[in-house]
């Protein structure tokens, strides 16, 4: 499969699964979810399907779990709407990404804070705060 025929059709399982989730599944399970993105493997077999959701982690997980309950209806409706062969079994999983760019910036955050800057050097002392090597107190 071609990149571009893979990335048009990751793009268009994201948009149909997204709303698929919103408007058709009544699941109690499933909380306010975005599918952040779609992987189709190579020979369509599989799907994976990343999903971030704001609410705590027993929560997301509950979520997933409804989701995953949900994969064969899901899969049901994408063959009705989409005009492929074979619509791939999906495999959803948390996002990552957002939680570790969010971890990232508040390490970068707390290096930011303990790195103070270097005085400024006063012209005639050197690095130690002695007079400089060129400069002779004897003059």
């Amino acid at each position: 499969m071609g990149h571009h025929r893979g990335a048009r059709l990751n793009e268009q399982l994201r948009r149909e699964i997204t709303e698929i989730v919103r408007q058709q599944l009544r699941d109690p399970r499933i909380g306010m979810v975005t599918v952040t993105d779609v992987r189709v493997t190579a020979d369509l077999d599989f799907a994976r399907v990343f999903v971030t959701t704001l609410e705590d982690p027993a929560r997301r997980e509950e979520t997933l779990t409804g989701l995953r309950a949900a994969a064969a209806y899901i899969r049901g409706e994408l063959g009705h709407r989409l005009h492929i062969r074979h619509i791939p079994e999906l495999r959803f999983q948390v996002d990552e990404s957002l939680e570790h760019a969010r971890r990232i910036e508040a390490l970068l955050a707390e290096v930011r804070k303990t790195e103070q800057p270097a005085p400024p050097a006063v012209s005639g002392e050197g690095a130690a705060g002695e007079p400089a090597a060129d400069d002779d107190p004897g003059d």
